[in-house]
């Protein structure tokens, strides 16, 4: 575990995959802790030495007693920064942490390649930031759970009941009161909105078409617009994007991150396509289904699975603008509509064994593929669905 020590706060950062490449830090929201990036890790450190740090009053971090400021909180990033050996990095922030990325960004132009915001503010309700600061000092973290859960994830997301959902339940109950009120008011008395126009890095904003903490129209937008040459991208999550639609997200950021790089070596380029589409088609698939089509590889079908591996899952499935979820439910209406069964199956049974597909999802996409392509496809679906379910013990 790493530890830097600023104004007496010892602050708990962490550094994963290959010094070698160009650092990207990731700061955390209000209420979670470094581990709220772990979903997207595994994409990101392909590409970059990937920095995470717990924001003071957050996780292994100090909770000092008192208010804090944006500043401050900036301050605390750019001495992990310092303690990374990290002269200049993209910074990538969600609502509190997107807040203090803009923060460093501005007032260290210097220090700064790229900017990402995600689901975040440059003006919040100073009045209710205060009254959340006040409930939680006098009554605990306890007060404020089950608002900031719904918040946090769609109901979808919720009814899924995911891990990921535990774990952000524990980890925002085990925040310190204190940190997570000093937290509150550095948000209440942020002066971001009107020095916005000073940011020169280039700058996504990562918005949650569902987030009703900050509302892309009332937040985001505004950002990128007062941002010369901004760009921003809505994913369909609530406020926790990164933890919500991961692969989006991640992909929304590498997107971002590699404009503009000169891809000189196109042998290199491939590659990397290739790996990304590989730990892509990993994640819908699954490892044994894609080990199995890998070790079949031939003569004859070599570079036809290098190809689908490169376009289809490197370029197709990792683009930000669809979730997994509905690009799967795509999947499983083009190729039933055409009657390719075996990919059918394929995505349908590693859906339902993922869990990202319901017993719900699978009977409402038959019934509009029964109206859109057929009864006799949503028939023959319907036969394959069955057994499937059966054998996953869903039905």
């Amino acid at each position: 575990m790493a530890f830097v020590t600023r104004e007496k706060a010892r602050l708990y950062w962490r550094a994963d995959g290959d010094e070698a490449k160009p650092p990207l830090l990731l700061l955390n929201s209000l209420g979670t802790d470094h581990a709220m990036w772990n979903a997207v890790m595994p994409l990101l450190t392909r590409d970059f030495r990937v920095l995470r740090m717990d924001t003071r009053g957050h996780g292994a971090s100090d909770a000092p007693k008192g208010d804090y400021s944006l500043p401050m909180l900036a301050d605390d990033a750019l001495a992990v920064l310092d303690a990374a050996g990290a002269a200049r990095a993209h910074l990538c922030g969600l609502s509190m942490g997107g807040m203090t990325a803009l923060e460093l960004a501005i007032e260290h132009p210097d220090r700064v390649m790229r900017v990402i915001g995600a689901n975040t503010s440059a003006q919040m309700s100073p009045e209710l930031m205060r009254e959340r600061a006040l409930l939680v000092r006098k009554e605990g973290m306890p007060a404020v759970l089950d608002a900031v859960l719904g918040r946090f994830f769609t109901q979808s997301f919720r009814d899924r009941k995911p891990p990921l959902l535990g774990t952000t339940r524990t980890t925002l109950l085990a925040t310190d009161p204190e940190g997570y009120a000093g937290c509150c008011m550095a948000i209440s008395g942020m002066k971001l909105k009107d020095k916005l126009a000073r940011l020169k890095a280039p700058l996504l904003v990562i918005n949650g078409a569902q987030d009703v903490s900050t509302p892309p129209a009332e937040h985001g937008e505004l950002i990128a617009k007062a941002v010369a040459g901004a760009r921003s991208v809505t994913l369909d999550a609530a406020h926790l994007s990164a933890v919500e639609q991961p692969d989006a997200f991640a992909g929304a950021v590498l997107a971002f991150l590699s404009e503009g790089v000169a891809q000189k070596d196109v042998s290199a380029a491939r590659e990397a396509l290739f790996e990304a589409g590989l730990a892509m088609r990993r994640a819908v698939l699954g490892d044994p289904w894609v080990d199995k089509s890998l070790a079949s590889r031939n003569a004859l079908t070599g570079e036809f699975q290098n190809f689908i591996t490169r376009i289809a899952w490197g370029e197709i499935w990792t683009r930000p603008g669809l979730d997994q979820r509905t690009r799967r439910l795509l999947v499983l209406a083009i190729t039933a509509s055409l009657s390719r069964w075996e990919e059918f199956c394929l995505h349908l049974r590693a859906g339902i064994e993922q869990g990202s597909l319901t017993l719900d999802d699978v009977k409402e996409a038959l019934m509009q593929i029964a109206i859109y392509a057929g009864v006799p496809a949503a028939n023959t679906g319907m036969q394959h669905a069955q057994a499937i379910l059966k054998d996953a013990g869903k039905l």
